[in-house]
């Protein structure tokens, strides 16, 4: 049969099965005309269809079976390429697999060859989609592509790595492995399904015989058959029977099943039911006969039973399995795996990213995102994995205690101190109720009118209280407090002055209102960045305080609290801690939290992040979001804050989509409290374009970036560290651009603010000194880059504790800068010393850790140490940069 007949046929079939089932004879005779014997053809097509054993399932080479006799087969003593065929490995719908060799390398490959190729377009369209598929992926996890061609007679070929492996699920039966390895290879696995996702490519068809392991533990994901190109996901999933029939309907999303939209989260689907079936030892629904629309409609019934309840009931490994688990254990795997299995795909794990980051957490004894549970969840997963008794002992007290009763209780004390306190000041009370009637006023962005024009008139009633000097120091004292809350510092300046001079000129020494003042007045100058100031007005208050009042007196906690904040803005984060932790300790002891308690421990979350102990800082950070979140909600400053610090953690461990993330929601949150121009608002903007940059999306970072430096310069003036911030951040991102003059004029100018405001000896200095040298390195000048790393380095190891992640980077800069200078011994020691800082704390794929790798090649091969440079070589290989859709 000729070709363009075969191609007559099956468009006449597929049209008649669009048909309803009743008029398709009608319809297939008056499309043939007189030529009977098309119709003929196609109603027997359509008959041997209709049978229980369909045509489609057969595929199109079935079909032509039914209409020409089977069709040849490749001669398979016949050469494809270098290869020669050895044996027939598999047998689809898309396509026939061979091992084959090849004689003159002695290698061997997978052949992947499309019979039958003329039968139909729309077969030769989607094995060439499979190719060029194959062609655009290169990662580890995923059997790579080696040639291509096609055979005189027309027929399609192409040769990829063969994979000599079991199943997934075979594979950890035979080796009878334990729970976790099983996690660990399903997030390898998810690791390649990522990367077919950053190139904008949907599997749809992930099942263990597509993913197999080999005897040394490599996992590889085969068979991008029937994958979709993300693009195309706006259309239904198949839009003929053909394309549905390809899928395995075991590991089908609901929506594939129904001829949906598909997207990621198909594959995020696919891989939870791939982790059922591996803690359960099977699938997590029987759909075995059922047509495409009846499995749907069951898995859209409802969840499927827990994998622990499946586990349990299941005899052998898997049985054992479920004995072997605790059930605290099990209550996280059920929440993972019914979570990407969820029939909603937006109640999915919204990508394979964030499915890859819960496996991290289960793995790392970390709560899970997916889980509701309360803080008392959390902080029992942070104590089993943090032992030290000061934070212990601090966490410990909040897990016994009910949040919500506690704020209820706590709010009751405040209304009744509320009242007290109305008693010795009503006028403030009546004024700031005023200011602020009307609930949503408290939120009213900083430049609005009605808000000034009531502080305003708040100075204005304040300034005739004389002959009430406690009501107007409280008033100004407060008011100056909401300027400075509002970015509004010099107007801040001029009222916590006048407010402390006149209790200076009034009050005891020992007053705690006076420390009061001191404290307030020292959070404004650390605002103002005369920290030096802000150090001693703290510790004034806290000596005036030492034997005046109890050790737990508020004032006591605030003035420690603003003390532990200088500190850490001057880089002393030790002193910071211990501070810190003390007040940790106190809050412990007294047996009852108050919310101040969520205030001490987000400081000391940052103090320990700037020490360089992120996953300490994590965990606290978490522990404090959950906190101010049942305290205040989810959009709240504090909560802004909290999240704000966690996406810093992210960030430094080279999590940059999860760092934008956090950024981008406490972004919303300030712009919602405080319009668009104040600090905290530029703050974020900042960090965003940082997390940006990364992620080389540089026209949204220099956006962020030139919002933010206004926002700077307009409060702080032009010297201030928050400014050098800014202007570091968009030195970074000159020199992503390769625009290297403006980028160290950028890096200069910051460098210059740094010592200004914080003197020499700051981490801050040291990262801009840092980028100063690596832009001189840049322009050819190794050698003169080289003290400018030094003295970075200097600083970073006289005041930060050892293995620094900040020390880890300057290491790898100065590594480079003795290599450019062919000073290959020099540059192994410090690229190593910084590797192995890095390595123990930041992502596998962070650029500075891939930059120590590259250089330590280089190094080793310059040597002629080519063992020594394989080893980095490899490591290299298999963290290469994901780039983004």
């Amino acid at each position: 049969m000729e070709r363009a007949r075969w191609e007559e046929i099956q468009a006449l079939f597929h049209e008649a099965l669009a048909q309803a089932a009743p008029v398709r004879e009608a319809h297939v005779r008056a499309r043939a005309g007189t030529d009977v014997e098309l119709a003929s053809l196609v109603l027997g097509m359509l008959a041997a269809d209709a049978g229980d054993d369909s045509l489609l399932d057969r595929g199109l080479a079935g079909a032509a079976e039914v209409v020409v006799g089977r069709v040849d087969q490749p001669a398979r003593r016949q050469l494809f390429g270098p290869y020669r065929l050895l044996r027939i490995l598999g047998e689809g719908g898309m396509g026939v697999v061979y091992l084959a060799e090849r004689a003159d390398l002695r290698t061997q490959a997978a052949i992947k060859i499309l019979p039958d190729a003329w039968l139909s377009p729309a077969r030769r369209e989607r094995f060439r989609a499979e190719q060029r598929t194959l062609a655009q992926l290169n990662d580890p996890g995923i059997a790579r592509l080696y040639d291509a061609d096609m055979l005189p007679d027309g027929t399609p070929w192409f040769a990829m790595e063969y994979v000599d492996g079991l199943p997934l699920t075979e594979w950890c039966r035979a080796r009878r492995s334990s729970m976790r390895e099983r996690l660990r290879l399903l997030r390898t696995v998810a690791e390649a399904v990522r990367h077919a996702h950053e190139h904008a490519v949907i599997h749809r068809d992930l099942k263990p015989s597509n993913i197999l392991v080999r005897a040394d533990g490599v996992v590889k994901l085969l068979d991008f058959g029937i994958a979709k190109q993300l693009e195309a996901v706006d259309l239904p999933a198949d839009q003929t029977r053909t394309g549905l029939r390809a899928l395995t309907p075991g590991y089908a999303a609901p929506e594939q099943l129904l001829g949906g939209r598909i997207g990621v989260h198909t594959d995020v689907y696919a891989l939870g039911v791939v982790l059922y079936e591996l803690l359960a030892g099977r699938l997590p629904f029987e759909l075995t006969g059922l047509s495409p629309e009846a499995a749907a409609a069951l898995i859209l019934r409802g969840p499927p039973g827990r994998p622990s309840l499946a586990a349990r009931q299941m005899a052998g490994r898997a049985g054992e399995l479920w004995s072997a688990v605790g059930a605290s254990t099990w209550a996280d795997l059920d929440v993972l795996c019914l979570t990407a299995l969820h029939p909603d795909p937006a109640r999915r794990y919204r990508s394979v990213d964030a499915l890859i980051a819960e496996i991290d957490r289960f793995l790392a004894g970390e709560p899970l995102e997916a889980r509701p549970d309360a803080l008392g969840y959390r902080l029992g997963k942070f104590l089993r994995r943090h032992t030290a008794a000061t934070v212990a002992v601090t966490l410990v007290t909040l897990v016994l205690v009910g949040l919500v009763g506690f704020y209820t209780y706590r709010l009751a004390q405040a209304r009744n101190a509320a009242l007290a306190e109305a008693a010795r000041g009503a006028r403030i009370q009546e004024f700031m109720l005023g200011l602020f009637q009307g609930g949503e006023a408290a939120v009213a962005p900083a430049e609005s009118l009605r808000v000034v024009s009531l502080l305003e008139g708040g100075v204005r009633d304040a300034s005739a209280l004389d002959r009430e000097p406690a009501v107007q120091e409280e008033m100004l004292q407060t008011l100056g407090s909401v300027f400075q809350r509002l970015g509004q510092l010099e107007r801040a300046d001029t009222l916590l002055a006048r407010a402390l001079a006149q209790r200076r000129a009034r009050v005891p020494a020992e007053d705690p209102a006076l420390a009061r003042s001191l404290v307030a007045l020292s959070q404004l100058r650390m605002a103002q960045a005369r920290f030096a100031e802000a150090d001693s007005l703290a510790r004034d208050a806290l000596a005036r305080m030492r034997g005046a009042v109890p050790a737990d007196h508020p004032v006591v906690a605030e003035a420690t609290v603003t003390l532990a904040q200088v500190l850490q803005k001057r880089g002393s984060y030790p002193e910071a801690i211990q501070l810190l932790a003390a007040l940790a300790r106190q809050d412990a002891a007294a047996g009852t939290p108050t919310p101040e308690h969520a205030t001490h421990l987000r400081e000391l979350a940052q103090a320990h992040f700037y020490a360089g102990d992120y996953p300490l800082a994590d965990t606290l950070g978490r522990a404090v979001l959950e906190l101010d979140q049942a305290r205040h909600g989810p959009r709240h400053p504090d909560v802004a804050s909290d999240l704000a610090a966690l996406g810093e953690v992210q960030l430094m461990l080279g999590h940059y989509a999860a760092a934008e993330s956090l950024y981008t929601e406490a972004l919303s949150i300030t712009r919602r409290w405080y319009g668009e121009a104040h600090p905290e608002v530029a703050a974020n903007l900042t960090r965003l374009g940082r997390a940006l940059t990364y992620q080389k999306r540089i026209p949204e970072a220099v956006t962020a970036l030139d919002q933010a430096l206004a926002v700077q310069r307009r409060v702080y003036g032009p010297r201030h560290p928050q400014v050098a911030e800014a202007l570091n951040e968009l030195g970074n991102v000159a020199w992503t651009v390769d625009d290297y003059p403006v980028a160290e004029a950028r890096f200069r100018e910051a460098l210059a603010i740094y010592r200004d405001a914080l003197g020499e000896f700051h981490q801050f200095v040291a990262v801009a000194l840092a980028n100063v040298a690596s832009v001189v390195m840049q322009r050819g000048d190794p050698r003169g880059a080289e003290p400018l790393f030094r003295e970075a380095l200097a600083i970073y190891d006289s005041i930060l504790p050892p293995g620094h992640v900040n020390a880890g980077i300057g290491h790898v800069k100065l590594g480079r800068a003795l290599l450019r200078q062919g000073r290959y011994r020099a540059a192994i020691s410090e690229t190593r010393a910084g590797y192995d800082i890095l390595v123990r704390q930041t992502d596998p794929a962070t650029s500075f850790l891939r930059a120590a790798r590259r250089d330590l090649v280089a190094a080793f091969d310059s040597l002629g140490e080519p063992t020594a440079a394989d080893r980095f070589r490899a490591e290299l290989a298999d963290t290469l940069p994901r780039p983004k859709p």
